[in-house]
């Protein structure tokens, strides 16, 4: 069933149970997103990676996403360097189709709070989801996408494959770009009324 938690063998909790999926889905659908690709938000993904790769003073940028959360995370925005010393202007596609079960958005889009996880195999909790062995992710950021009509519509994130100290500047940057992204989908609203 959509909302029942999934876990795994050794009875830690993987998916959080989402209450307000029925909720999500039709506001997404008002605001016809979450379908498809949007080249709007692969650009505020690839701007979200640069700013990203510039707090950490690292070569290599990160991922970064818009997230739409509903029975599956679709990614509408999606931002992936081409290889380790890519210039955050370059990117390859990556599929834009997540199971539930995958990585720390659904946690955060329940909770309705941004999450860092600087090394996410320091929190048991979050260390035993698949993105870690499957695609060797080791540090999230995200925040909420909260619209004005108070549904969670998703999240942004930024993921890497290295640990990072993201600490304040991290979430101060992250709560930032989800407040620009919930300005920007207000707007377009504005425009179909």
């Amino acid at each position: 069933m959509l909302n029942e938690p999934l876990y795994e063998p050794s009875g830690h909790l993987l998916t959080p149970v989402d209450h307000e999926v029925p909720q999500r889905v039709t506001r997404l659908r008002e605001l016809g997103l979450g379908q498809g690709p949007d080249q709007e938000f692969d650009a505020f993904a690839r701007d979200l990676a640069a700013a990203a790769r510039h707090l950490s003073g690292t070569e290599r940028p990160p991922f970064a996403m818009v997230n739409f959360v509903t029975d599956r995370q679709y990614l509408s925005g999606l931002y992936a360097p081409a290889d380790p010393g890519a210039d955050p202007s370059e990117g390859v596609e990556l599929g834009r189709e997540v199971p539930l079960d995958h990585g720390y958005c659904p946690h955060v889009v329940v909770r309705r709070k941004a999450l860092v996880l600087d090394d996410v195999c320091d929190y048991p909790r979050f260390a035993g989801n698949p993105v870690v062995d499957k695609l060797g992710i080791r540090t999230y950021v995200g925040a909420p996408l909260i619209d004005h009509t108070g549904t969670t519509l998703g999240t942004i994130c930024i993921v890497d494959t290295e640990p990072r100290p993201w600490g304040h500047p991290g979430l101060k940057l992250i709560k930032e770009a989800a407040a620009d992204l919930v300005t920007l989908i207000r707007r377009r609203e504005e425009l179909l009324d």
